[in-house]
């Protein structure tokens, strides 16, 4: 097993593209090794930029954070996960379609149109439903792997293709979706009449450019930054039907062993993080949806009603949740519960704010 906390100089080793907190460089006590399978232009990235930078201040330097991004220390979720698991990875960021495979229940997430728009989600987030989330994720890997908490990659999933406009569920009938892996994205897709066709991400630029998919489900940073309007993805309909939710996962033996002051720092580092990826990709967004505008494309927001066509259209893929996802019940009535709570809260608040 990698033993990952020791007493070292470990931040002078760290790469060109990783910044260093000045205190952290020669004393830390402790080393935590984050790694992210994507890229400095990334949330994940901006994220742990914000993470290292308070944990090696706040820590005084006894807490030095080493960042892999990539694919250097692990290249799928399952690979990832498992070096978390076994101590060779400290911490982690997955989709939940990239720890459905260890941890199926985090497919709740990607239930279509359970929250509304990010404030919903944001508060939904910063509360108990995480915590729930994170005992059934230690109860699932007996006691090895821990949710630290969950932040953003890419805002909201939206359907785009490369065909025609769509306003309505029966305007994806037919249409080949890209999807990962994961049963829920592949079973959406089939409810609201598509063809879910799971390709890796890597090849979906000429699998959209030679018409082996002819659509995708992803967020507008993503789009334009694979640059998927090239490959001939023209119609982008705004249904927001999933939040992209980031999932940090820690090795729990490393958290735990810590003194209680330095996870402290850590579990604040992380709420750090956590705000950070919130805000990224709004930012990002502004310029990414002008730049498919100017290059041709044609962007459609739902009004409420067709937004509520399409929910009714997609709401027997709770159903299959609950049937066929171990824990789906249990963590679909926790989400369902803390968004009816949050936007109880918020009613008020708009009662006093609106006057």
């Amino acid at each position: 097993m990698f033993n990952k906390f020791t007493k070292t100089a470990i931040a002078a080793a760290l790469g060109a593209t990783v910044l260093t907190a000045p205190m952290a460089a020669w004393a830390a006590d402790f080393t935590i090794r984050a790694t992210a399978n994507s890229n400095e232009t990334d949330e994940d990235y901006d994220g742990l930029v914000v993470f290292k930078n308070y944990v090696e201040s706040a820590s005084n330097g006894k807490i030095a954070v080493e960042l892999f991004i990539g694919t250097q220390l692990c290249a799928t979720g399952a690979e990832c996960l498992e070096g978390v698991a076994e101590g060779s990875i400290d911490v982690y960021i997955s989709t939940s379609g990239g720890a459905a495979g260890i941890f199926p229940y985090v497919q709740v997430l990607d239930l279509p149109y359970l929250m509304a728009d990010d404030r919903v989600a944001e508060a939904v987030l910063t509360g108990d439903f995480t915590r729930k989330m994170r005992d059934m994720a230690l109860e699932t890997s007996d006691g090895t792997v821990r949710l630290m908490t969950i932040g953003n990659t890419g805002g909201w999933r939206n359907f785009a293709n490369t065909q025609r406009r769509v306003t309505k569920p029966a305007d994806l009938e037919g249409l080949k979706i890209r999807t990962v892996e994961a049963d829920l994205p592949q079973e959406l897709t089939r409810t609201l009449g598509a063809s879910p066709t799971p390709i890796p991400w890597p090849e979906l630029f000429t699998s959209l450019q030679t018409g082996v998919v002819e659509g995708t489900k992803n967020g507008i940073t993503d789009i334009m930054g694979m640059k998927f309007p090239d490959a001939g993805l023209q119609y982008l309909t705004l249904d927001g039907h999933a939040y992209m939710g980031a999932l940090w996962w820690m090795n729990n033996e490393a958290f735990l062993g810590m003194p209680e002051d330095m996870r402290r720092v850590v579990v604040d580092g992380f709420a750090e993080l956590q705000q950070a990826t919130f805000a990224s990709p709004k930012r990002k967004s502004i310029e990414a949806y002008k730049a498919f505008v100017a290059g041709g494309g044609d962007l459609y927001v739902p009004t409420p009603e067709e937004k509520a066509a399409f929910a009714e259209a997609a709401a027997p893929v709770q159903d299959w949740f609950i049937a066929n996802v171990d824990g789906g019940e249990e963590i679909l009535g926790a989400l369902k519960a803390s968004v009816a709570e949050v936007e109880a809260e918020f009613a008020a608040q708009y009662e006093r704010d609106l006057k």
